[in-house]
């Protein structure tokens, strides 16, 4: 790995599970971790369920936009972790894949998207232990 790592998160609207993700990821990561997060098929813009419930917790992801998945950013990310976009990803040799299995905010409300978010901060949280980063 680099001296610092990198991290890609890919779901396939890049709205609310890999939003959600690079949003704890650069918090908690203090900045000693590339934050990167794009989507197979991505949707006009981020899910406003998975912004409410990231505002709850102090994190502020309102001004993200979806971005399409590229074989460049797989290739120049230490870890790529898919989060149900099947094999829509690129794979690379040395590159570190994870498959999260997590629910789908998309048309839930903020009830049933708070443990999705909260699943996310405890995988988020053993990632960067993964990766010799204290979390913030």
């Amino acid at each position: 790995m680099t001296a610092k790592p990198s991290v890609l998160f890919v779901c396939v609207h890049n709205a609310g599970r890999s939003q959600m993700a690079a949003g704890f990821l650069r918090e908690l990561g203090g900045g000693a971790v590339e934050v990167r997060s794009a989507g197979s098929q991505p949707a006009d813009r981020i899910n406003p369920v998975a912004v409410e419930a990231m505002a709850e917790v102090g994190i502020d992801i309102a001004a993200e936009q979806p971005k399409v998945l590229t074989a460049g950013a797989v290739q120049s990310s230490d870890v790529v972790i898919t989060m149900g976009c099947g094999d829509a990803c690129p794979i690379f040799p040395g590159t570190r894949y994870e498959d999260w299995q997590l629910a789908d905010p998309a048309g839930q409300g903020i009830e049933a998207v708070r443990p999705i978010r909260d699943e996310i901060r405890s995988r988020i949280r053993t990632l960067l232990t993964e990766l010799g980063v204290a979390p913030n």
